[in-house]
């Protein structure tokens, strides 16, 4: 089963060698039929300390690292 790649902003940059970024998918109301907007936030492995607050990167499965991390920051989007 192949691994999954979301892109997303990270939101902080506080913790050693980890990065959380906020990941926004749209969803379709069931009732209103409207699209809304859905956030979630994933800890992922950034290993260099490379990327701050601000930055669009892309973030891939991997093993679990941590209680919070199970994924690792592939690289800034193009």
């Amino acid at each position: 089963m192949p691994k999954r790649i979301l892109q997303g902003i990270v939101v902080s940059d506080k913790g050693d060698k980890t990065v959380v970024v906020s990941v926004e998918r749209r969803v379709m109301h069931p009732i209103y039929k409207k699209f809304i907007r859905r956030s979630k936030k994933y800890h992922a492995h950034d290993e260099a300390n490379q990327y701050k607050v601000g930055d669009m990167v892309r973030i891939q499965e991997c093993r679990p690292l941590s209680k919070l991390k199970s994924w690792e920051v592939l690289g800034p989007v193009q």
